[in-house]
């Protein structure tokens, strides 16, 4: 497991993005983007589709080339530290010759890196070790999904980069591999990756960056997101009164109105709630505090207004 000590010894962020761009066409899928991450984080990229998240993770693995800017991996190119063993990365398009065992195919992987972590090593974090002498092409998604995870570990990384890993896995599967992670992550290593499940990036992320547009519109913990959309939602039911009052109440910064239900957005629940109470219009109310789905478009919402005059 110990690698070269001058490869370690250093005060460099395992991720750091300097001022990237990335055009495609018309579409700039990296705008000025600058992000550092840290080693030993666990980073969740969010965005909506065409955001920039697989774009970025491209540019980290040195599978494509910024227009403009830097990007380092430890200091150094991505090619080079990929090239160290000191990257391993899961892609969405990844895929496994299906008649070789898992074990096979992880041995042969092992033996293209410098320095591999032993291979039942590997499939003990994956959660493979019962599966090593099976077909790759006889696993369920999930077990499949391990094993690419398997593979990203082998090289014996100190960052891993996923790409939408859970995508397409029942709950249960997800569970399995987030476990997998988890147990990768307890040892001080870097975590990447990028999810279209916002409960997954509360959960299992130390930090979350919102892109938009090639933009990174919110970088911080899943509460300091929350708070950042807005504070608390007060909803309760109309029963035919008039809407257009609800935006004047103290406190309120958004309102939504479905069915014959108002959401309000506020800052202030309490001074919201006394106003609703003095106008008597208290109908089955409830109070939450706002989740990070609603963060998430909150954020992306406001991005989107900002970019508007200049389009």
């Amino acid at each position: 497991m110990t690698k070269d000590p001058l490869t370690r010894d250093t005060d460099e962020p395992a991720v750091a993005f300097h001022d990237v761009t990335k055009t495609f066409g018309a579409v700039r899928a990296a705008d000025g983007l600058d992000l550092t991450v840290r080693r030993g984080e666990t980073v969740a990229l969010l965005g909506r589709n065409g955001a920039g998240k697989s774009t970025a993770v491209s540019l980290l693995l040195g599978l494509d080339e910024p227009d403009s800017g830097r990007v380092r991996l430890f200091g150094g190119t991505p090619a080079r530290a990929v090239a160290a063993g000191r990257v391993g990365a899961m892609l969405q398009e990844g895929r496994t010759t299906p008649r070789v065992t898992v074990g096979e195919v992880v041995s042969f992987v092992a033996r293209t890196y410098p320095s591999p972590m032993p291979v039942a090593e590997a499939l003990a974090l994956a959660g493979l070790t019962e599966f090593a002498g099976r077909r790759v092409g006889r696993l369920s998604g999930g077990q499949a999904q391990r094993v690419r995870f398997a593979i990203a570990l082998v090289g014996n990384p100190e960052l891993v980069v996923l790409d939408e890993p859970t995508a397409a896995l029942d709950v249960e599967a997800r569970q399995e591999f987030w476990e997998a992670m988890r147990g990768y992550a307890r040892r001080g290593n870097t975590v990447l990756f990028s999810t279209h499940y916002l409960e997954e990036a509360d959960a299992y992320a130390d930090r979350i960056v919102v892109l938009d547009a090639g933009r990174i519109v919110a970088d911080g913990t899943g509460e300091e997101l929350k708070r950042a959309a807005g504070g608390s939602l007060v909803s309760f039911d109309l029963a035919g009164s008039p809407t257009e009052w609800l935006g004047t109440l103290p406190g309120v910064t958004s309102v939504e109105i479905r069915g014959d239900r108002a959401r309000l957005r506020t800052e202030d629940s309490d001074a919201t709630v006394r106003a609703l109470a003095a106008r008597d219009a208290i109908r089955s109310l409830e109070v939450t505090h706002a989740s990070l789905n609603d963060a998430f478009l909150t954020l992306s919402h406001r991005n989107r207004e900002r970019l508007e005059p200049a389009r």
